[in-house]
């Protein structure tokens, strides 16, 4: 077994980093700062981060199949053209409700965008309950609602076999799965997977790897544990240098390295003495395991 290492790649403290993105022919790491209101690039070889500046709090970066990305901010889905540093609406949800935004979210094996919705934060963690939705973007650019009373929608991913959609509202403490169509998108049978422990506080972000293991990212526990969907059972934690880990997700490569994102909001001066690092990017490496490339929007 190679040995497990951390290092922080971008010493940045944004406020919440959040949705990493690996883009293979870029080489490089996408991912968000939501409050910071900021999509930004990590490029592998030089280092160096860019970033584009958006007018609302933005949680998600996905590849697009037509060239470009889809991004969420504030609620509503919207294409961003790097080059020319514009953000166009696709479509909006939830207009009834301006205290909300969306949050964490993937796109499907089939090229749809799944996402979710809650409202925004009072302090790190604490939120309005039952205000958020998960809703699925298709590629002609409408919109299903799934469910709702959600209060903080986040991690997600599928199975290998794409049957089986695995889900997280942070404030049940659990992973969640249910059965996936992958023709028509439609979810149902949901059932608790997971339940986190105390000391794994709240859970986040979340990825697949290649054996079909999920790697959960811990909001206040400092950790990614990777879990066996088959047994319900924890079989790694991995522990990082800032406690607000946000999300995860494979990359570099061959996707055998674990890029982690982090807060740093709700942070006071003595908490970030202790944790200079907080709101950094960081990657992992030596976990002996792959991840699968992101999917594209179809839309």
């Amino acid at each position: 077994m190679s040995s497990v290492k951390v290092e922080c790649i971008v010493p940045v403290n944004y406020k919440i980093g959040e949705s990493p993105l690996w883009e293979e022919k870029e080489n490089s790491l996408h991912y968000v700062d939501i409050t910071g209101q900021k999509v930004c690039r990590w490029n592998y070889l030089t280092k160096e981060v860019q970033s584009i500046s958006v007018d609302a709090p933005v949680s998600i970066i996905s590849l697009r199949k037509s060239g470009g990305y889809i991004i969420t901010q504030g609620t509503q889905f919207a294409a961003l053209d790097w080059k020319k540093k514009s953000v166009t609406t696709i479509t909006d949800v939830e207009n009834e409700k301006p205290n909300n935004r969306f949050n964490d979210g993937k796109v499907d094996p089939a090229g749809r965008l799944v996402a979710g919705t809650m409202s925004q934060e009072i302090r790190p963690a604490v939120v309005e309950r039952h205000q958020g939705s998960l809703y699925t973007l298709f590629s002609d650019h409408s919109v299903v609602k799934h469910f709702d009373k959600v209060d903080i929608s986040n991690g997600l991913d599928w199975s290998l076999d794409h049957r089986t959609f695995f889900y997280i509202d942070s404030l049940s403490y659990h992973v969640d799965a249910f059965d996936y169509d992958l023709q028509t998108g439609e979810l149902c049978n949901r059932r608790s997977m997971y339940k986190l422990e105390k000391e794994e506080s709240i859970p986040d972000g979340m990825c697949i790897d290649t054996e079909g293991k999920l790697w959960v990212a811990c909001f206040g526990g400092g950790r990614v544990i990777r879990i066996d969907p088959e047994t319900g059972k924890r079989i790694q934690t991995v522990k990082l240098p800032v406690d607000n880990t946000t999300s995860c997700a494979f990359g570099g490569y061959d996707y055998s390295e674990l890029f982690v994102t982090s807060a740093s909001t709700g942070l006071d001066e003595s908490s970030l003495i202790h944790q200079p690092q907080a709101g950094g990017v960081f990657k992992i490496t030596g976990l002996g395991v792959k991840g699968i490339p992101p999917y594209s929007y179809a839309g």
